[in-house]
């Protein structure tokens, strides 16, 4: 698995996007690949990645795979690497953590930033401070305005 997201993300970053997170599912055929890019993306980014990736596979890769997805990781999207969270400084997020911190594992607020390899996140007036390797799951949390 470690090898193919490397293949991936490389393969990816090659044509001007990040990896957001892949996922494998049903016993190994199918392949989700989320991807982003600073000004959104668009459905010919995907189907570019997509077919870019095929080709890959079948160069590279001796993938025994039905389908592969390739999309938008959307509003919500997952945040996984120190730089997610720097990048969405000020945006809010939901995050789950592995071990519970104040007998709570389930947080929501507004991403302060990073310190090392820690994540700030301001929740209800009080600043969290959590190791990136106890987060378990975050992801963006947009609000709607009316």
């Amino acid at each position: 698995m470690e090898k193919l997201e490397t293949l991936i993300e490389k393969t990816v970053q090659q044509l001007g996007y990040e990896l957001v997170d892949l996922e494998i599912s049903n016993r190994g055929k199918l392949l989700r690949v989320y991807i982003d890019k600073p000004d959104s993306v668009t459905i010919d980014d995907c189907t570019l990645v997509s077919n870019h990736l095929g080709h890959v596979f079948t160069v590279e890769q001796d993938l025994d795979y039905d389908r592969l997805e390739v999309s938008s990781p959307g509003m919500d999207r997952v945040l996984k690497k120190l730089a997610d969270f720097e990048r969405f400084k000020g945006e809010r997020a939901s995050v789950k953590l592995r071990m519970p911190l104040d007998a709570r594992k389930n947080f929501l607020g507004t991403i302060d930033g990073t310190e090392k390899d820690t994540v700030l996140l301001m929740c209800e007036g009080e600043l969290y401070r959590f190791a990136l390797s106890n987060i378990d799951k975050a992801r963006l949390s947009p609000e709607f305005k009316r």
